[in-house]
């Protein structure tokens, strides 16, 4: 019985853990870019879009559907970026154990 007591005790401190590094990710970013820099994006921890930057000299009414890619292309990097620096971090928590539920945070 004492090892259940002593596992619960680590579980709990673990869970204090995990939402102190949730809240710590809320302010924790990255970027991304696309179109050699053309189209920036910042990306919280918490995959957020924290800002959006797009230089003028990329907006072609002409060609709109280029500009769509370029966008999307950051923001999937971004999120890539995000998820990565997310899970770094919950492994330094977890020991590197995959814990069923909280790989995407």
């Amino acid at each position: 019985m004492h090892n259940i007591g002593n596992i619960v005790k680590q579980a709990k401190k673990m869970q204090e853990k995990m939402g102190q590094l949730q809240q710590e990710l809320e302010t924790r970013t990255v970027e991304a870019q696309s179109g050699g820099g053309m189209v920036r994006v910042l990306v919280n921890g918490k995959f957020e879009i924290v800002s959006l930057k797009i230089e003028k000299e990329v907006v072609n009414p002409e060609d709109v559907e280029m500009l769509q890619d370029l966008i999307a292309a950051a923001v999937n990097e971004g999120i890539r970026k995000s998820q990565e620096m997310a899970s770094q971090e919950m492994a330094k928590i977890t020991g590197g154990l995959a814990i069923p539920g909280l790989g995407g945070m």
